[in-house]
């Protein structure tokens, strides 16, 4: 290969690379945060569910310093209602649950000097998965599994929506 053709190949990399960023284009996953939200304060009744721990990793990722006072903060994240559970969808003919429906539902708003950036939203995803009595143990950890999906699908949403503020 000729050094021409090694110079027209770097020139065809460089212009396509070009174009891709100058449209907004991102790997998916990565993603940048107001310039706000450098210190932000996470809060909410209970720290420990996996939407809590989903978000507060995630933010760390995007480069977002999670602090432990309002006062050090630019942003405030509250987390108003941050909970899940289960309804029986269906039953079998001796009255044994066959199915169930998973449900998780988020309330958040952003705040940013006193001020609502991001008024209150509710965000809810639910799943259902079919339950056999016999395998108790694998059906709970299913269960468990599928909560901690839905919870960071929850978070993916979160992330989006607070990219674009």
């Amino acid at each position: 290969m000729s050094w021409f053709d090694r110079l027209h190949r770097l020139l065809l990399l460089s212009v396509i690379a070009a174009a891709v960023t100058a449209c907004g284009f991102r790997l998916q996953g990565v993603v940048t945060y107001p310039e706000f939200m450098a210190a932000t304060y996470l809060e909410a009744s209970d720290r420990y569910t996996p939407f809590y721990r989903g978000l507060e990793e995630s933010l760390e990722r995007g480069g977002v310093d999670i602090v432990d006072s309002v006062v050090a903060a630019g942003a405030v994240i509250r987390i108003e209602e941050d909970r899940s559970g289960q309804k029986v969808l269906t039953v079998s003919g001796r009255n044994v649950p066959t199915e169930y429906d998973v449900y998780y539902s988020v309330t958040y708003s952003v705040w940013h000097d006193g001020v609502e950036v991001l008024p209150s939203t509710t965000l809810v995803k639910r799943q259902d998965y079919t339950y056999d009595p016999t395998l108790v143990l694998g059906k709970n950890r299913e269960e468990q599994e599928l909560r901690e999906a839905i919870a960071a699908e929850l978070v993916r949403r979160v992330r989006q929506r607070l990219s674009r503020l």
